[in-house]
């Protein structure tokens, strides 16, 4: 599905059903260097069970149209058009990693159109460490393949994702790398990695924040782990979800990620 928000294109993947101003919405917000793809299963289970699915691309990401907007104030406003765009009045807001970040502040700067939230592999502050930044700025493949083994708990989480045969490591690398090479006129994995680690709005988000909220945390997480979620945690009042999982949970724990989406939309 396309939609148009400030003249330019915006994806979402709609998980295999047509938008229906009548039902519910869920809408997803995926990490740095990722896409919607991250969120086939979850997409494809609430499009099939009476909501609306909407796996959106942000710009300069998958399908949607760039550039890649500025900092995660700036998604969040966007999100809340896209929302407009596609006929939503209110969603469920799902995010990962980054993602998070754009919904928790979406839910701040309009917390009467936001019914949940579902935070996956959250931390605030997201800080990310100045050689980090510096490896993706000057070697972005690098950081991508550190980035990578730090995001994963196992090599191949049985019975593997998406079946048999498929390798998580080599999956998600390849998801970042095409990412990165989309537009070779900026570095997306530097400019990705440094929203998160400028957002300074956090905690007066979350006290803005009047929808009941679910935290998906993996017990495992080097990028963003449970100790680093808690202050946010405890503001927003959250329910907690631990897996047994690193980082990227929707692969590594699809089943688990799915059972706590269930339960957040109760």
């Amino acid at each position: 599905m396309d939609v148009t928000v400030d003249s330019r294109r915006v994806f979402a993947y709609t998980g295999g059903k047509p938008f229906d101003a009548a039902l519910p919405s869920v809408v997803f917000l995926h990490g740095a260097l990722h896409d919607h793809s991250v969120w086939t299963l979850l997409a494809r289970w609430c499009a099939h069970h009476g909501h609306n699915a909407l796996a959106l691309d942000l710009p300069g990401h998958g399908r949607s149209d760039g550039p890649p907007l500025p900092d995660i104030e700036s998604l969040a406003d966007w999100t809340l058009s896209v929302m407009d765009a596609a006929g939503s009045r209110s969603a469920t807001l799902v995010g990962h990693s980054m993602g998070t970040l754009v919904a928790l502040e979406a839910a701040a700067q309009s917390p009467a159109r936001i019914d949940r939230l579902v935070l996956v592999g959250t931390a605030y502050p997201m800080r990310v460490s100045e050689a980090l930044l510096n490896t993706a700025r000057d070697h972005p493949l690098k950081a991508i393949d550190l980035v990578n083994a730090l995001s994963l708990a196992s090599l191949a989480s049985k019975p593997s994702y998406p079946g048999p045969g498929m390798w998580l490591h080599g999956s998600n690398r390849a998801l970042m790398r095409r990412s990165q090479a989309r537009d070779r006129s900026i570095n997306l994995f530097h400019h990705d990695f440094a929203l998160c680690d400028r957002y300074a709005g956090g905690f007066e988000a979350a006290a803005k924040v009047q929808c009941p909220v679910h935290a998906v945390l993996g017990r495992q997480d080097q990028m963003t782990p449970p100790k680093a979620a808690q202050a946010l945690v405890a503001t927003l009042k959250a329910k907690v979800h631990l897996l047994d999982s690193g980082h990227t949970l929707m692969a590594e724990q699809p089943d688990g990620v799915l059972q706590a989406l269930k339960e957040a939309l109760g």
